[in-house]
C-alpha cells in the first residue's frame, strides 16, 4: 500500500499492514486529542494539584503542570519565559507535545516563586506550581504518554470499522507494535521542512537553511503566508518580507527583524531563534535519515522486528525501556537475541546518524551506507562548527513501538458529521513514540492534511 507523496518526503513509505483503514480525520478539536505524560515513578499528570509549601521555596526548582491547548511546546516554553523575564534555558520539559491538542506535561523553572507564575496570562497556557525540588525534569524521567483520541468523520458502517480494526490490530500484534517512525510532528505538519533546515546546517550552508526555513512555502498553509514566503524567495528583500509577513509567523519574524539590519550575519540570525528550536533543525535531520533506513530495510523485505547479522539491539532496562545500552548481533548470538526480542527483553535498533554514532553492520549497515551516499552525508557533518551548540552526537532508536493499554470504544454516529461515524481510541505509548505513526496505520489516510495529521 503506497503512501503520500508528503510521507515520502519525510522519508515514510509503506505501512506494516495491508489491511484497508477505517480512514475519517483527527483534531477537529483541540479536545479530540489529550495527552497526559506518564513518569518512572507511576505518577501520571492531572489537572489537579495541592500548591506547594513557601518554606520549600529553598529548593532551586518549581516543578509544574503545564496545560497547553493549541500551541507548542517550545512556543509554550518561549512564551512563558518571555512573561517571566527570565531565558528560557531555566524551564526544562521532558519532550514535545501536539500543538493542535490539549496537553498536559511537567516542566520544571529555576529559581523562580510561585507567585510569579501569575505572569503568564496567555490564552491556551495554564502553569500550576506542584513542588519545589533539587533537581529539574529531564528525559529520562518520562516513562511514556497517555492518549485519548477521536477520529471522526469515518465513512463506514459500524460493524465495517469494527472489523478493519481488529483485523488490523492482530497484525500489528504479530509485529509487536508498529514501525517507529518519527512522525509528522517532528518535520513541520502544515510546511514539513525542518529536516530540510537541518540539512542545510549539516552542510554547512546557514544561508541556505535560514532561506529555507523563510521563503519554502507549502499548499497547506495560509495564503497570506504562502505569498509573502514566495516573494522573498524572488526578491531576497528581508525588509520589506517583515512587513508582509502574518504576524503569527513569530520565529521567521525574529529572523527578518535580525536580518534587515545584518543581512549576511545568518549564524546571527539563526541564533535568535530558541535553543530548543535551533538543535531539533540537525535532530529533525536525523530522523530522516532513521526513517529512510527503517522504510527501505521493510521494501527490501527485512523483518523490521527480527534481529539479522550486523544489527544493534537495545537492551531493555527495568521498566522495560529501551536503555543506551547494546550489543551487535553476529552469528553467534542472533539465536540468542531473537528469542530476547520476542519475550520483550531487547528491542531491534537503527542507529540516529551522529559524529558519535557510527552506522549498522551487514545488510542493515548496506541500507545506512546508501542512503547516505545519496545525501551526500557523513557522520562528521552533524559537527556544525558554525553553530556548535546544534551539533549532534547521534544515538539508537528501536525499530517498533509497543501499544500499551488499547482500548476503543464500540463506533458511533459522529454528532458533527451526520452522515459519518466516530471512533474513540485510548492506548499509551513510550517515551519517543508519535501516536499519529500508530494512527496513520489504523486510518490509512489519503491525504494527510486533510484528515487532520
Amino acid at each position: 500500500m503506497s503512501t503520500s507523496h508528503v510521507e515520502k518526503d519525510i522519508g515514510i513509505e509503506g505501512f506494516a499492514s495491508t489491511h484497508l483503514g477505517i480512514g475519517g480525520s483527527i483534531k477537529h478539536s483541540p479536545e479530540d486529542f489529550t495527552v497526559e505524560e506518564l513518569l518512572l515513578d507511576g505518577s501520571r499528570v492531572k489537572s489537579t494539584y495541592d500548591p506547594p509549601s513557601r518554606s520549600e521555596e529553598k529548593d532551586r526548582y518549581l516543578i509544574c503542570l503545564l496545560v497547553k491547548q493549541d500551541w507548542d511546546t517550545i512556543t509554550a516554553i518561549h512564551i512563558i519565559a518571555r512573561q517571566l523575564g527570565i531565558h528560557e534555558e531555566r524551564i526544562q520539559a521532558m519532550g514535545l507535545k501536539d500543538k493542535r491538542a490539549v496537553t498536559a506535561q511537567y516542566i520544571s523553572i529555576e529559581n523562580i516563586k510561585m507567585i510569579e507564575l501569575k505572569r503568564i496570562t496567555t490564552k491556551g497556557l495554564t502553569v500550576q506550581p506542584l513542588r519545589y525540588s533539587p533537581n529539574m525534569m529531564f528525559p529520562q524521567m518520562l516513562y511514556g504518554n497517555a492518549f485519548k483520541i477521536v477520529i471522526r468523520q469515518i465513512p463506514l458502517s459500524h460493524s465495517a470499522i469494527t472489523n478493519r480494526m481488529n483485523a488490523m490490530l492482530d497484525s500489528l500484534r504479530s509485529l509487536g507494535g508498529f514501525p517507529n517512525f518519527f512522525g509528522h510532528q517532528r518535520f513541520g505538519v502544515t510546511r514539513p521542512i525542518t529536516h530540510k533546515v537541518g540539512r542545510a546546517l549539516a552542510e554547512g550552508d546557514l544561508k541556505q537553511a535560514v532561506l529555507v526555513f523563510l521563503a519554502n512555502y507549502s499548499a497547506w498553509e495560509h495564503p497570506q503566508a504562502r505569498l509573502a514566503r514566495i516573494r522573498l524567495s524572488e526578491s531576497s528583500d528581508f525588509k520589506t518580507a517583515l512587513e508582509e509577513f502574518p504576524k503569527n509567523l513569530a520565529y521567521e519574524r525574529l529572523l527578518l527583524s535580525y536580518l534587515q539590519k545584518h543581512p549576511e550575519d545568518f549564524t546571527g540570525a539563526l541564533r535568535e531563534l530558541p535553543i530548543q528550536l535551533r538543535r531539533l533543525f540537525l535532530q529533525a535531520y536525523q530522523s530522516y535519515l532513521f526513517n529512510r533506513f527503517l522504510s527501505e530495510r521493510a521494501k527490501r523485505g527485512i523483518p523490521i522486528e527480527k534481529p539479522q547479522k550486523g544489527d544493534y539491539v537495545l537492551k531493555a532496562d527495568s521498566n522495560r525501556l529501551p536503555s543506551r545500552s547494546y550489543v551487535k548481533a553476529t552469528s553467534r548470538n542472533l539465536e540468542t537475541l531473537r528469542r530476547s526480542v520476542k519475550k520483550g527483553e531487547m528491542f531491534v535498533a537503527l542507529p540516529l546518524i551522529g559524529f558519535r554514532q557510527s552506522p549498522s553492520d551487514g545488510l542493515q549497515g548496506e541500507i545506512e551506507a546508501s542512503v547516505l551516499q545519496r545525501e551526500n552525508i557523513t557522520q562528521q557533518h552533524f559537527l556544525t562548527p558554525s553553530l556548535p551548540e546544534v551539533s549532534a552526537g547521534g544515538g539508537l532508536r528501536a525499530t517498533v513501538a509497543r501499544v500499551q493499554n488499547l482500548s476503543f470504544e464500540m463506533p458511533m454516529n459522529d454528532e458533527q458529521n451526520p452522515a459519518k461515524r466516530k471512533l474513540g481510541l485510548g492506548f499509551t505509548l513510550h517515551r519517543g513514540c508519535y501516536a499519529t505513526v500508530f494512527l496513520r496505520e489504523l486510518m490509512k489516510p489519503h491525504n494527510l492534511a486533510e484528515a487532520g495529521f
